[in-house]
């Protein structure tokens, strides 16, 4: 896969990125998914022009820190259930894009419990901000 740094809007961009970041969640539209939560893995890049996100005082200030990801994801998981991937996905990459630094958007969700037969489902969606 081509990184999406490459990407015209993004090439004077840094990616901040979090992985497999476990949360348990209440998601799915099987009835067998409604009866408790499942374990939901985020992968998250943020995309965050140089200029907004080089420090000069080596201070976190400066940048866009990882709790902001992570505290996106957990406020829209605590909202209640989602019935889709798809829903949870849209509505997370819009959270991200609302922090004035960050230019573009990259999430992805994964279920590594629903099927036996696979390593997991998931969905993902990159989204850049409109200029």
């Amino acid at each position: 896969m081509t990184s999406l740094l490459f990407h015209p809007r993004l090439t004077d961009c840094r990616r901040l990125f979090l992985r497999d970041y476990q949360v348990m969640s209440k998601i799915g539209v099987h009835d067998f998914e409604k009866q408790a939560e499942q374990r939901v893995l985020f992968n998250v890049d943020l995309f965050i022009p140089l200029a907004a996100s080089t420090p000069q005082k080596d201070d976190l200030s400066e940048v866009v820190d990882y709790d902001f990801i992570r505290f996106t994801i957990e406020e829209r998981v605590a909202q209640g259930h989602i019935q889709l991937q798809e829903t949870l996905c849209d509505d997370i990459v819009r959270a991200l894009l609302v922090h004035p630094k960050v230019r573009g958007a990259q999430v992805s969700t994964r279920k590594p419990d629903v099927y036996p037969d696979c390593e997991s489902v998931g969905v993902e969606i990159f989204h850049i901000k409109e200029q």
